[in-house]
């Protein structure tokens, strides 16, 4: 009886810890997991100059970031709270809906295939799909100058697939699992074109203007959402209000104009904020 009495109140005690105050439930929203936990997973890229990018030193920079930062201010947490998780096309949805991440703020394109496993907040940015080419490549001047030639994109992303359905059947599809993988297979000659969203081509001619150049005709509209487990309304709305206090602050527009400015990429107006 004895043995049977220690057990039982063995479990109340782990009961009333589980159920105790600051418990953080996967299932919870990201309001309630952010004050509770005072803590967030946010899944960023770690390649992408000037969006989301780790240094040498192992800071993480750019615009994604910062508005990842701004959202978990809002949301309570300090920048020092979050764990910084890297994400990829490839495994964007599955570590959102694995509780992996609390949200994924990674050029993360809003479309209704996606709509239909996770949720979307925003968008905070909206950009176009364009090429990447190497400087001397003057023939290249759109999606549809590609038959024949090799298009890189990286594995998991539908850019290069759109140019082949819509501009260039001919076009030889090349898969890496990084951009930065892509941009060296160009600079060597093992490509003849990247593709994927302007504004992340853009942060690659920062980096060799004498070599690259973005061809500079956007042929799709992407609009950039933060990433949330699906149903989570609470936290769609409070990521809202924390970018629209982030444009209106002027917080927004600094960001961009201190990452992205540098590459001379146009930059744009602040988006419409929608409802997902």
């Amino acid at each position: 009886m004895r043995v049977r009495a220690v057990v039982t109140a063995l479990f109340l005690l782990v009961t009333c810890v589980a159920c105790g105050p600051g418990t953080v439930s996967p299932g919870d929203s990201l309001v309630k997991r952010a004050r509770d936990g005072d803590h967030l997973t946010i899944g960023i890229r770690f390649d992408q100059p000037g969006l989301s990018q780790r240094t040498i030193d192992g800071r993480f920079v750019g615009f994604d970031v910062d508005v990842a930062e701004f959202v978990a201010g809002e949301l309570g947490v300090d920048p020092a709270h979050i764990t910084w998780h890297e994400t990829t096309p490839a495994t964007r949805e599955s570590d959102l809906t694995s509780g992996s991440v609390d949200l994924v703020v990674a050029t993360y394109s809003i479309t209704d295939k996606r709509k239909q496993l996770v949720s979307f907040a925003g968008p905070y940015f909206v950009t176009g799909q364009d090429l990447l080419v190497r400087l001397t490549s003057s023939d290249i001047t759109g999606p549809e100058s590609l038959n024949g030639r090799r298009l890189c994109s990286v594995t998991g992303s539908t850019p290069a697939q759109q140019v082949r359905d819509k501009f260039a059947q001919a076009v030889q599809l090349v898969e890496y699992p990084r951009y930065p993988d892509c941009v060296t297979a160009l600079l060597a000659g093992q490509v003849d074109a990247v593709t994927t969203d302007a504004v992340i081509l853009a942060g690659y001619v920062a980096q060799d203007p004498e070599l690259l150049r973005v061809v500079g005709h956007p042929f799709s509209t992407e609009r950039y959402g933060v990433g949330l487990r699906k149903g989570d309304t609470e936290g769609q709305h409070a990521v809202d209000d924390a970018i629209r206090k982030m444009v209106s602050d002027g917080d927004w527009l600094r960001s961009l104009q201190a990452n992205i400015g540098p590459s001379n990429y146009p930059l744009p107006k602040p988006p419409e904020i929608t409802e997902q």
